[in-house]
């Protein structure tokens, strides 16, 4: 029987379809095998946006399944320029419960827009896990400004702006203390001054009616 090119255009694109959406996804995190334990990494929630609370996600399985058990053995470095932070890993399910078994998370909040680099390190279930990936188009996201994708758009300023806000006014409030300081210790220089001419001018007067006294 003769299929008509309608009916295989479109079983054309469906497997299409189908090819295209795991590498979509793919893109979005990053894998890994060390011996028999496979972790994929990338953030937990994506798109990732500055000032959201987000996590490193580590999706974790040994021999194919998903480890349920994994205890403290495993940290996560989470690095922005020249800065870090140590992130402890936690499970995100509950056995037999709500979650998908092997999820693993360690939660923070990214402030900065930019490339964030993970680094996971420790053992699963004795197997030594040492990696490091940084956000790029072929691993996981680069974190975005919000003000990008907000709707309707705000004027509120950044983080940055705010942080740098902050320090301007520091300096501008360290200075005027530095002055107000200064002008103090001229004030009191000056009273100073002042105590000690009158007493000299209280000494002189008394000095004065002594020898009028002994005058007259």
């Amino acid at each position: 029987m003769k299929i008509p090119f309608r009916a295989r255009a479109l079983a054309a694109l469906a497997c299409a379809a189908l090819v295209l959406v795991p590498a979509t996804t793919a893109f979005a995190h990053v894998a890994k095998s060390f011996g028999p334990v496979h972790i994929e990494m990338g953030f937990g929630d994506e798109p990732t946006y500055a000032g959201q609370p987000n996590s490193v996600f580590l999706g974790i399985e040994r021999n194919g399944k998903p480890v349920t058990d994994l205890t403290d053995t495993l940290r996560v470095t989470v690095s922005y320029g020249q800065e870090h932070i140590d992130l402890p890993v936690v499970p995100n399910f509950e056995v037999g419960g709500d979650g998908t078994p092997g999820d693993y998370r360690a939660w923070f909040v990214p402030s900065q827009p930019g490339k964030y680099t993970f680094h996971v390190f420790g053992t699963v279930d004795g197997v030594k896990v040492d990696w490091t990936e940084t956000s790029s188009p072929s691993t996981f996201d680069v974190v975005q400004d919000p003000n990008g994708a907000s709707f309707p758009k705000v004027t509120a300023p950044t983080n940055q702006q705010l942080s740098d806000l902050i320090a301007a006014q520091t300096g501008r409030l360290e200075a005027a203390a530095a002055h107000a300081h200064d002008a103090a210790d001229t004030a009191r220089t000056i009273g100073l001054i002042g105590v000690l001419l009158g007493a000299i001018g209280v000494i002189a007067a008394i000095g004065a009616l002594v020898r009028a006294r002994k005058q007259t």
